[in-house]
C-alpha cells in the first residue's frame, strides 16, 4: 500500500512512481520541426546560436535541420552550413530530416551522423504532405534507410497524424502499428509517434501506444505531441505510465502544421522538463539555461514564446 499524507484533514494516497521513468531523454526538435513552419526564414547565424543555447542546457539530441528543397521549405536552407559550425562532440547529436536519397546525399556530404525519415498514418495526408500514399512513402524510404545504415548512421522514424487527421479525423491505431513497424523493421532504431495536429486526449493516447507496442517494442518508441487542445502533457504522462521514456518537444513550444487549420506548435521543451522535475523525473536539463533558449530566439521572433513556463517567469521576446 502507498503511503498516505493529510491535506485539509483528509488523508490521501501518496502516488505510485513505480510505472514512471526514472529519466526521460527529450529529443528538441524546435530548430527544424519549429522554425521549418515559421513564416519567416531564420538566419543560419540565429540557428547555429540557438541549438548551441539548447546544447548548453543539457538537451543532447537536438534537430538540426532537414535536407530538403529549398523551393518547398526555404525556412530549413543552409542546413550544410549549420552542421559545418556545430563543433562535434560524442555526448550531442544533431538529426536531420532526409526525405529521399538525393537528401541523404547531401546529409552525407554535410558529415550528418543521424538522420530522420518521415512517414504518415493518414492516407490523405500523406498526399497532401508528400504527395504519394503510405505504402509508396515506405518504398521510397526503404532504399534511403538501407543506404544511411550501411553508411554508419543512425535512423530515426517519423509517423505522423497517429491521433487524428486534419482530412480523415480519426485514424485507427492498428494503421499506426502497421506504419511503425515498417519502419522499424527498415531498420529505424526509433519511432516517434506524432501527434501532429494535436487533437488527442489521454486515453486516445494510451490506446494508440499499447496497439502499437503490441507490434514494436515500447523501447524503441518516442512520444512526439502537438499542443493545440492543450492535451500533450496530460497525453504524454499517459504514456509514460505504459513505458515510454524518449519525448520530443520544442524551445518556446515553435512549431505548428501547414495542412491543420488552428494547430498550434509542439509541446513546449521548458514545459515539458518543468513538469518532470517535478515528478522526480531526471532530464539532464538545467531549467534556466533553457529558458535563455527561449528568450533568444523569442527576441528573434519578436513574440511572446507560447510556454507557460517562460510567460509565468517573464520570458517575452517582444
Amino acid at each position: 500500500m502507498s503511503p498516505s499524507r493529510s491535506w485539509s484533514g483528509c488523508v490521501v494516497a501518496e502516488p505510485s512512481r513505480t510505472t514512471l521513468p526514472r529519466s526521460v531523454r527529450i529529443v528538441e526538435v524546435g530548430p527544424r520541426d519549429g522554425l521549418q513552419n515559421e513564416a519567416v526564414t531564420v538566419p543560419v547565424a540565429t540557428r547555429i546560436a540557438l541549438i548551441q543555447a539548447l546544447a548548453a542546457s543539457g538537451l543532447r539530441d537536438i534537430e538540426a535541420g532537414s535536407f530538403v528543397s529549398p523551393r518547398w521549405v526555404p525556412q530549413m536552407d543552409g542546413t550544410a552550413a549549420v552542421l559545418a559550425a556545430l563543433t562535434p562532440d560524442a555526448g550531442i547529436r544533431y538529426p536531420v530530416l532526409v526525405p529521399n536519397l538525393k537528401g541523404l546525399d547531401a546529409a552525407l556530404a554535410a558529415g550528418a551522423r543521424e538522420i530522420a525519415v518521415f512517414g504518415a498514418a493518414s492516407e490523405s495526408f500523406s498526399h497532401k504532405n508528400i504527395n504519394c500514399s503510405i505504402a509508396e512513402s515506405l518504398d521510397r524510404f526503404a532504399p534511403v534507410v538501407a543506404q544511411a545504415v550501411s553508411a554508419g548512421l543512425r535512423v530515426r522514424g517519423y509517423v505522423s497524424c497517429v491521433l487524428g487527421c486534419p482530412y480523415e479525423g480519426e485514424v485507427a491505431p492498428d494503421v499506426v502499428a502497421t506504419v511503425a513497424a515498417a519502419l522499424s523493421a527498415m531498420g529505424c532504431y526509433e519511432i516517434s509517434l506524432g501527434d501532429t495536429i494535436g487533437t488527442g486526449t489521454p486515453l486516445q493516447a494510451q490506446n494508440m501506444l499499447a496497439t502499437v507496442a503490441a507490434r514494436v517494442p515500447v523501447g524503441q518508441l518516442a512520444l512526439h505531441f502537438h499542443d493545440t487542445y492543450g492535451q500533450a502533457l496530460a497525453n504524454i504522462l499517459a504514456c509514460l505510465q505504459l513505458g515510454v521514456s524518449v519525448v520530443d518537444s520544442a524551445v518556446a513550444g515553435l512549431g505548428g502544421c501547414p495542412y491543420a487549420k488552428g494547430a498550434s506548435g509542439n509541446v513546449a521543451t521548458e514545459d515539458l522538463v518543468y513538469m518532470l522535475h517535478g515528478m522526480g523525473i531526471e532530464t539532464g536539463v538545467d531549467l534556466d539555461q533553457l529558458l535563455a533558449a527561449t528568450a533568444l530566439i523569442s527576441r528573434h521572433l519578436n513574440r511572446r514564446p507560447a510556454s507557460r513556463l517562460a510567460q509565468a517567469r517573464g520570458v517575452f521576446g517582444a
